[in-house]
């Protein structure tokens, strides 16, 4: 070997701090607690929301649809109903859709306005 390489040589490390066994699962419920917290309560609360708007749906009642549609309810049934669109002459203009499919409840007078 040459003269003025000295050899290298491993230094030992401390052995490694010991966490408690316990903390990991702490660190797990803390994430699920802000995952609830932000995410899950508050998508519950608005479907709950939109459950009860759903169920109080009447006829005369101007809704806006999933798909942009406006219109007024003219017949209820449990899973459809009937929405007056628009008119051509004196002849009322209507789809039928799933109750479902309903976005928003408008301001009575809301189609008078638009048009």
């Amino acid at each position: 070997m040459l003269p003025f390489i000295t050899d290298a040589y491993a230094q030992a490390t401390p052995p490694a701090a010991q966490q408690p066994s316990w903390m990991p699962m702490v660190v797990l419920t803390a994430m699920m607690l802000v995952m609830y917290a932000l995410l899950i309560r508050p998508q519950a609360k608005k479907q709950r929301e939109q459950k009860a708007m759903n169920e109080a749906l009447a006829k005369g009642d101007e809704v806006v649809t999933s798909g942009g549609l406006i219109g007024r309810i003219t017949d209820l049934t449990p899973q459809y109903m009937t929405l007056q669109v628009g008119s051509v002459g004196d002849k009322p203009v209507t789809i039928t859709v799933l109750r479902s499919s309903v976005q928003t409840l408008l301001p009575k007078g809301t189609m008078k306005s638009l048009v």
